[in-house]
C-alpha cells in the first residue's frame, strides 16, 4: 500500500502536540505529589467546553477563549487538589487511595458534564479558523494543523523554562526530590502542590481546547480515550519526565496515523499498546528515562 510519508508525518506532528500537552500535565503531577491525577482526563473534557462557551455563548474570540479555559480549568485543578488529594495526603493515606479518589472526581465531572451539556456531540462555528489548506506545500497543512502545533509548542516550551530556569521551578523540583527537606528549607511545600494542580489543569484545559478545534466533536466523554494515551504517553517517556512526555506524544501519535494510512485503524491501539509492552520489557524506565531516578 502506498503511503504518503510526509502527509502522514505533518498528521502526526499535529496529533503528537495535543497528546503532549496533555500527557504534560499527568507528568507534572506525577513528579511533584508523586501520584497520578486520573481526574486529568475529565479536566481536559471541561476545557474543551469551557473554550466551546467562551466563543459560543460569551462570543469571544478564539485567542480568548484559550486563556480562559486554562484559568478555570487551572482553578479545577486546585479544588481538585483540596478535596481528592489534600485531605488524604494529610491523614497518610497511600498514594493507592488519592489515585481511587480522583478515580471518583473524574466520575463526577464527567456526570456534572452530562448534566450541564448533555451527551449530544458539540463543535466549534465552522470557519472559525480556516479549514482550506494552505497553498504551494507538496502535502496538506490546514492553518487549524499550524495553530494547534504552535500554540502547544509555546506551552510546552513555557513549561520547561519555569521548572528548569526560575525560582518557583527550583523549589517545585526541591519538593519533588523531597518535601520534608523543602519544608525545612522554607519552602512552602503546600501552594507548591497548588500550583502544580493549577498548571496541570491549564494545560489540559489547553489540550480540550485544541482537540475540540481538531476533531470537531466534543461530548463529555472525550477524556476517556485520550486518558489511557496519555498514561502510554508517559509512560514511553519516563514517568514525570517532561522532556519524555514531548516524545512520548509524538511516538504515539505517529504510530497512530501510520497504522492508520496502512489500513489497521481497527488495530491502531492494539500497536500503540504492543509497543508499550514491548518498551517496558526492554526498559521498564522508558524511553529516555534513568533507573533510579528521582522524581526531580
Amino acid at each position: 500500500m502506498d503511503i504518503n510519508v510526509p502527509q502522514q508525518v505533518v498528521n502526526a506532528i499535529g496529533l503528537g502536540s495535543v497528546y503532549s500537552l496533555f500527557a504534560l500535565g499527568y507528568a507534572l503531577v506525577f513528579s511533584v505529589l508523586g501520584v497520578l491525577n486520573l481526574a486529568h482526563s475529565a479536566v481536559f473534557m471541561w476545557g474543551a467546553f469551557i473554550g466551546l462557551i467562551t466563543v459560543t455563548e460569551l462570543d469571544q474570540p478564539l485567542w480568548v477563549s484559550l486563556p480562559v479555559a486554562m484559568v478555570v480549568t487551572g482553578v479545577f485543578g486546585i479544588i481538585l487538589e483540596r478535596i481528592a488529594f489534600a485531605p488524604l495526603r494529610r491523614r497518610g493515606a497511600p498514594r493507592i487511595s488519592q489515585l481511587i479518589s480522583s478515580i471518583g472526581a473524574s466520575i463526577f465531572l464527567v456526570s456534572l458534564a452530562q448534566l450541564v451539556f448533555g451527551s449530544q456531540p458539540q463543535r466549534f462555528p465552522i470557519g472559525l479558523i480556516p479549514t482550506d489548506p494552505i497553498p504551494g506545500l507538496p502535502f496538506r497543512v490546514t492553518p487549524i494543523q499550524v495553530v494547534i502545533l504552535v500554540v502547544a509548542l509555546l506551552l510546552m516550551a513555557l513549561l520547561q523554562f519555569l521548572v528548569m530556569r526560575t525560582r518557583l521551578g527550583q523549589r517545585m523540583r526541591a519538593v519533588a526530590f523531597n518535601q520534608r527537606t523543602a519544608s525545612l528549607l522554607g519552602i512552602n511545600v503546600s501552594s507548591i502542590y497548588l500550583l502544580t494542580f493549577f498548571m496541570a489543569g491549564a494545560l489540559a484545559g489547553a489540550a480540550g481546547v485544541l482537540y475540540g478545534l481538531a476533531f470537531s466533536s466534543i461530548t463529555p466523554f472525550i477524556g476517556e480515550p485520550i486518558a489511557l494515551k496519555g498514561l502510554t504517553v508517559i509512560v514511553l517517556g519516563g514517568l514525570g519526565n517532561i522532556q519524555g512526555a514531548l516524545i512520548g506524544g509524538f511516538v504515539v501519535a505517529g504510530l497512530e496515523v501510520f497504522s492508520i494510512a496502512a489500513g489497521g485503524s481497527n488495530y491502531r491501539d492494539a500497536i500503540v499498546f504492543s509497543l508499550l509492552f514491548l518498551i517496558l520489557l526492554v526498559r521498564p524506565q522508558g524511553l529516555i528515562g534513568q533507573r533510579d531516578q528521582s522524581r526531580a
